[in-house]
């Protein structure tokens, strides 16, 4: 008898028609780090829903949980600006059509811009037939960013695509190591500051020492990071650039502050153009306890506020089951 030969079909892979995503909070700057150093916070996040469309066009149908209307034209819209990017950069003979629900509040100092380019791209691109490694979405989600803030910096892209402590330059994503023990201690005050007014308080004359000292402060948190040792982060998680001008525009930033350095913070500064405020500590216990005296010095200003206790590296944004 003869043997025959079994014939298998091959698999058969199907583009995803439809994905949904979510990126997280980050604190951008980290003080030392204007525009070029950030990391990711869990706790909250922005989640967009993107379909694959036949007509070449990228259209977003709603916009759910943001406190003041957000438009909803594509190019001025920045998960919008940001698939716009990627349809063109690729050549995408399809389109996109978005659902974007907003979990992080415009204007905190969170990152609500970066996060809902980030959430955008990362699920288109788990939509296209051959989707792109996380670093190549970087300058796509910086276009979208710039809608927002009129510049492309990637201090809250970074943190949010890849995870944790990123820097980030004009054309690369670093990922920072960080003791895995370290915790963020971040607490935003029911206000609003507009990223483009925050970056107008920066107008002005910088003395030549300032930025010598600023960039030694810099090296000294990086190498902290890296060696895992908490003195030097003290030594150089210390802001004299950007902090002092922005300062005044936060309510009850001084004793929020003093608070976060009451409680053995390595550091505390403005997250991104504030008013949120951040502290890292080298516990999550510490970080606990600070959250709760820097919301007690918020309130004592008259200000509600709510309080997030994140790892230092935090979580990177990630697909979501549709549901």
């Amino acid at each position: 008898m003869n043997a025959q030969c079994e014939v298998y079909p091959r698999p058969v892979t199907r583009t995803m028609q439809a994905a949904q995503a979510i990126a997280y909070a980050s604190v951008g700057n980290i003080g030392v780090g204007f525009d070029i150093l950030g990391h990711s916070v869990a706790g909250a996040g922005d989640r967009a829903q993107v379909r694959r469309i036949a007509e070449p066009e990228v259209r977003i149908t709603a916009i759910h949980g943001a406190r003041d209307p957000l438009p909803t034209e594509a190019r001025l819209n920045t998960a919008g600006a940001s698939l716009l990017a990627l349809r063109k950069a690729l050549g995408l003979a399809h389109g996109f059509e978005l659902v974007l629900h907003k979990g992080i509040a415009l204007g905190s100092g969170m990152g609500g811009s970066a996060s809902s380019c980030v959430a955008a791209l990362v699920a288109a691109n788990a939509l296209l037939e051959r989707p792109l490694p996380r670093e190549a979405l970087y300058g796509f989600a910086l276009e979208g960013e710039a809608v927002a803030s009129g510049g492309r910096h990637g201090d809250n892209i970074g943190g949010m695509l890849l995870g944790g402590l990123v820097l980030a330059t004009r054309d690369r994503l670093v990922p920072i190591p960080v003791p895995a023990q370290w915790h963020c201690a971040l607490v935003h005050p029911h206000a609003v500051l507009e990223t483009r007014k925050a970056r107008a308080a920066l107008a002005g004359e910088y003395a030549l020492g300032e930025f010598v000292t600023q960039s030694a402060h810099l090296a000294l948190v990086l190498a902290g990071c890296y060696r895992g040792e908490a003195e030097l982060v003290r030594e150089g998680l210390k802001d004299v650039l950007i902090e002092p001008r922005r300062a005044p525009l936060v309510p009850c930033f001084p004793r929020v502050k003093q608070a976060a350095l009451d409680h053995h913070a390595m550091g505390a500064s403005i997250s991104g153009a504030g008013p949120s405020v951040f502290g890292w500590y080298e516990n999550r216990a510490d970080a606990e306890a600070a959250a709760k005296a820097m919301s007690r010095a918020f309130a004592e200003g008259g200000l509600e506020s709510d309080a997030f206790v994140s790892p230092i590296q935090g979580p990177a944004a990630h697909l979501l089951e549709e549901g």
